[in-house]
This record gives C-alpha cells, structure tokens and sequence, in this order.
C-alpha cells in the first residue's frame, strides 16, 4: 500500500505552542468552527485561531457555559452542538448555513474518552457516535460552507490511541467485546478520525477541501474522559495513582511536561491541531496524520500497555487507520448509520 506518510521537516517540534506555529499567517476574513473549544486543547485552538484574526464559532453542548470560558476573546461566539444528537447537529450546521458564511477551517476536537458502555438514543456505542459519527455527519452539514470558501481544511483530533482497534466491522456497536476500560471503544473510534480524514480528502481535495487527523499528545489538565448516559462528562477515567505510574503526574499529582515523551502543555498539545488547520507546508498535502508538528511516519504495529510508562506508548500511525480501502468502507458505512 503506498502512503503519504512521510514527514515534511516543518521546523517545529513536539515542544511548539499553537501561538508559535500560527506566528505570521493573518486569518483576517476567515471563518473558523471548533468543536468543544471552549475547554482544553479546544480553547487553546480557539484562542490561536482568534488572535491570528479568524471569526470562530465554537460549538458546544452547553452554549452559556462555553460563552463564560470564551468571554473577552474577539470575534469569538458559541453555538450549540451535541454530538450525540442528531437533530442537534443539523441544527447547527443549518444555523451555520443560514448565516451566510463561508467555512475556511473546521476542527472537530470535541470527543469522550473510555469508561462503561453507554449507548445513544439510536443503540449506537457512545465513543464511535461522539467521536466520528457525530462529526462526520456535521461535517457534511457544512460541505457547502466548506466550498464556499474556496480553500477549506478539515482538522480531525484523533490519538495514539487508534493503534488500540481497527473498526469492528461485524459489530461497531459492540454488541458482544466491549471491555471494562471501554479501550477497544475508544481505539476504534480514533481509527475512525483518521479514515474519515483520508476519505473525504480524497472525495474533496477537487473541491479545495482537504483532511487532516491530529494526535495531540497526551495532555493531563485536560477534561477528556467518558460520558455518562445522560450527557454529562464524568473524572477522567485514569486514576491519579495510575497516571503517575505511567509518568504522567509527579509524585505531587502535578503534571508533568516532557514533550519529547509527549507529554505536553495545553498550548502544545493544541499546536498540531493549529499547524495542521494553518500551515502553508500542507497547502498540497492532506489526507495525513499529524504528530508534533509534522507528518507522521508509518509505525509498526503493537499493543499498547496502559500500565506501562508513557514513552512506551507509540503514537505513530500505523496501516489500519490509513487504508484506503477501509476509508472508502466506513465512509459508506457511516452514510448509512446517519441517514434518517
């Protein structure tokens, strides 16, 4: 299988914050959505974004709290959006739609992490319907605002963690498997992210929309965890001990910041998402995954030991969340998981 994979030497590093990679590109007149950027590597995106002149729309499932996190940021507004929701999603994109405005960057950022199985109002297993279906469907929502703007890019947070679980194409749902970390869940709907972003890359790059799947590093103030039943986010789901085993957390439970093994700042951890969204180096170049700035290379498969430490953890992209044959596969298959 041929790839793209093949690092680009953008000049920045895993330790770069999303203000330096953004540093001299003037956003002035475009338009930006951000899912979830109102928290975490979200509202550093947000705040990159904003200050290098784009009109940001943030969309989040509680509009007024989001509003309270955003508050002094120009050209900064929030919507509602839960992506668990499907009339929510269409709502917001027919707002966004409705407004006139062309879509020059989209970031789908917002997305839940682990714990017990929890289903939708439709059965489907919550981490693949947050973190791709629900994406998926607002991003083609907003396919006409993407070409109206005459040069779109579509920036999808995945993780590392897509190494955990190629789709399970007899059972996304998990109707039998799920295991009690809820991994497998959350592994499967990373590779997700990065199968949609080499797909619709290739379905869109004709129309000046291009794809790109971000792994942030592993960011520890963030609020990514599960998802209780009734939409509420819950602790994350690794415990303090177990995040200071791995090397996380100091012996104080403070973070800590080692970008080299990918532990990172919120600032940094928000960098590639912003690089990938921005960057004139991928002015012909999508349907990538990006790590630390730059293009990933093509890694080699093996399990992910979460007991372990965190340098242990490969992040690099490996072949099942980059086949294209796959990506032609569950674009099809989320087609008509969506449809109505």
């Amino acid at each position: 299988m041929t790839h793209k994979q093949h690092p680009i030497g953008s000049g920045f590093t895993a330790a770069s914050t999303a203000a330096e990679v953004v540093a001299g590109i003037d956003l002035s007149g475009r338009y930006a959505v951000v899912t979830g950027g109102h928290r975490g590597i979200g509202l550093a995106t947000t705040r990159a974004l904003a200050a290098a002149g784009a009109t940001v729309t943030v969309a989040a499932r509680n509009p007024d709290r989001a509003a309270a996190a955003l508050a002094g940021l120009d050209r900064v507004r929030a919507d509602r959006l839960d992506l668990l929701d499907p009339d929510s999603i269409d709502g917001f994109a027919r707002r966004y739609l409705d407004s006139g405005r062309p879509l020059h960057i989209l970031v789908n950022n917002a997305g839940i992490m682990g714990g017990p199985l929890v289903r939708d109002a439709r059965g489907y297993e919550s981490q693949f319907a947050t973190n791709h279906l629900g994406h998926f469907q607002l991003t083609l929502g907003l396919l006409p605002a993407l070409r109206a703007a005459r040069g779109a890019r579509v920036v999808t947070v995945t993780s590392g963690g897509h190494r955990l679980s190629d789709i399970r194409w007899d059972d996304p749902h998990f109707t039998s498997g799920y295991d009690e970390m809820g991994l497998l869940g959350y592994g499967q709907s990373k590779t997700a992210n990065v199968l949609f972003s080499v797909e619709l890359d290739r379905r869109w790059a004709g129309d000046g929309i291009r794809g790109y799947a971000v792994h942030p590093g592993v960011v520890a103030t963030t609020s990514l965890g599960p998802v209780r039943a009734e939409g509420e986010p819950m602790p994350p789901w690794l415990s303090t001990e177990q995040r200071q085993a791995m090397g996380i957390l100091d012996e104080h439970g403070e973070p800590v910041n080692d970008p080299d093994r990918e532990l990172k700042t919120v600032e940094q951890g928000a960098s590639t998402s912003v690089f990938a969204a921005t960057s004139p180096l991928l002015a012909d170049l999508g349907g990538v995954y990006l790590k630390d700035n730059d293009i990933s290379p093509l890694g080699t498969p093996r399990p992910i030991d979460f007991g372990g430490r965190q340098e242990d953890i490969a992040s690099t992209v490996v072949p099942h969340a980059i086949d294209p044959d796959s990506a032609r596969r569950l674009w099809t298959l989320s087609e008509r998981l969506v449809a109505r």
